[in-house]
């Protein structure tokens, strides 16, 4: 029987009470209101990853122990790794539910990664959360936000593997991390009251940026990094809409400190993986009626390739 928990009937999420973040009851009622599975990762995933392994290396490096036979993780990597070149790492489906962060992964590494292989070792993670990709949720089944937990001291189960991996490959200085996400209309209907719900918080009163946004690390020298965003935000126009700044100048809440551009400290998200200069977020915004699922894999597609060039025509 189905795990229940309290609800005030004028509450805005309903899991849970105002001002009370949730309990073991709480986490199991949401769990049971959010697994219905509602698209295959097996086909929609793994299948794709099949022909790969005739060009890449394709490996294995974990699976979620809620279903292992289900969710295996794999990484795709380009062959003969060379210690001399720089070193690359895409990831997509940090947050499961954001479909174009992994399909534009795999369109990557299906069109492009290998013309990149004379001159990068690269390594994509096309689906770091399986089950949120199924069920489409941005959480894990914990109810944990991955991309908050990739910290030695608090990661969950799929961070950990994820962090395992990037270990194992004993790569000194990375050059290059783009993680692949998205921005949806779901996040004010559903994500952003649940994570209120969960926290015992007020609802905030926020909007979804009306277009394509890069979230950079704050770091010194910014002027490298800088300019590469820049040229990143540049090929991505020609495929879909930048999202402009608000009223405040701002997007997420965020400055923007060029156009289509925020910078914000990278510990506990996916950014801080790596070491390397040049790391950014992606962010697309699917449900503008403006653009199709391919545009915004495409978007995905255009921001790796913007990076690796721009890396490329700069000797850097």
């Amino acid at each position: 029987m189905p795990a229940t928990a309290p609800m005030a009937s004028d509450h805005f999420y309903p899991i849970g009470t105002p001002d009370s973040p949730w309990g073991a009851a709480e986490r199991a009622a949401w769990l049971a209101s959010v697994s219905t599975i509602r698209r295959s990762y097996s086909e929609e995933v793994l299948a794709k990853l099949e022909p790969l392994k005739d060009t890449f290396d394709v490996v294995q490096y974990g699976a979620l122990a809620q279903d292992p036979a289900r969710y295996p993780l794999f990484c795709v990597k380009t062959r003969a790794w060379d210690a001399r070149k720089p070193c690359v790492l895409i990831t997509g489906g940090v947050h499961g539910y954001e479909t174009s962060g992994v399909q534009g992964a795999l369109l990557f590494l299906s069109t492009q990664a290998q013309k990149y292989s004379e001159r990068f070792n690269v390594a994509v993670c096309p689906c770091v959360c399986p089950w949120g990709y199924e069920t489409i949720q941005r959480w894990t089944a914990a109810a944990v936000d991955p991309n908050r937990h990739f910290l030695a001291s608090d990661s969950c189960e799929e961070t950990e593997a994820l962090m395992s991996l990037v270990a194992s490959l004993g790569v000194a200085q990375w050059t290059m991390h783009l993680d692949l996400h998205e921005t949806t209309d779901s996040d004010l209907t559903e994500f952003i009251p649940a994570k209120a719900s969960r926290d015992g918080l007020p609802l905030p009163d926020e909007s979804i940026p009306d277009g394509f946004y890069l979230i950079g690390v704050k770091c010194e020298p910014e002027a490298p990094q800088r300019r590469w965003l820049a040229a990143i935000i540049d090929s991505v126009r020609r495929v879909t809409h930048i999202a402009p700044p608000d009223a405040n100048g701002e997007v997420v809440g965020e400055k923007v400190v060029q156009d289509g551009t925020i910078l914000t400290d990278a510990a506990g998200r996916s950014r801080s993986l790596t070491n390397a200069l040049f790391a950014a977020t992606t962010e697309v915004y699917p449900d503008s009626k403006e653009v199709t699922a391919e545009q915004c894999n495409r978007a995905q597609v255009a921001a790796a390739t913007a990076g690796l060039d721009f890396i490329v025509a700069n000797h850097l």
